[in-house]
């Protein structure tokens, strides 16, 4: 059903991931002491934002995960699809940390800069678990119907 708590927990994952498009994930502060924030497209340089460089498969994966998260919202009767869909979402969220881990990491080595990750940072791990929850509520959806299939 659509009103059920597997929606509430894929749409806030929407949100959350939805929302990564419009803050800086981190902040590397160089060894000249200047200042550039990492945004899901590629790092920028604070106040002229200016494009330092440009990294194209995190704005991908974002837009990937986000699209499957409000897609999947209204497959709410085709339950097993809905379950694939979802794994295979909380695997890209997964990849999709990794993958920000991996750029953060080398552009602070390259800038030889410190990093200061902002709140923002935890929304992938949030989504990830609400992605779970939503996943073993669709599963208990299903198992409740096939039972009653059974009692016919």
């Amino acid at each position: 059903m659509i009103q059920s708590i597997q929606t509430v927990y894929l749409l806030v994952v929407a949100i959350l991931m939805g929302s990564m498009f419009f803050y800086p994930y981190a902040e590397l502060l160089a060894a000249d002491n200047q200042v550039f924030a990492y945004y899901f497209n590629g790092l920028f340089i604070e106040g002229n934002e200016s494009a330092y460089f440009l990294t194209i498969p995190p704005a991908i994966l974002l837009s990937i995960i986000t699209l499957v998260s409000i897609v999947t919202i209204f497959l709410y009767k085709k339950r097993i699809l809905q379950i694939r869909l979802s794994a295979i979402n909380l695997m890209l969220m997964l990849g999709y940390i990794g993958l920000n881990y991996y750029y953060i990491k080398s552009f602070s080595s390259q800038l030889t800069g410190v990093i200061s990750y902002n709140l923002i940072v935890i929304f992938p791990l949030i989504s990830a678990v609400l992605t779970y929850l939503a996943i073993r509520a669709i599963g208990k959806d299903e198992a409740l119907l096939r039972s009653l299939d059974r009692i016919r």
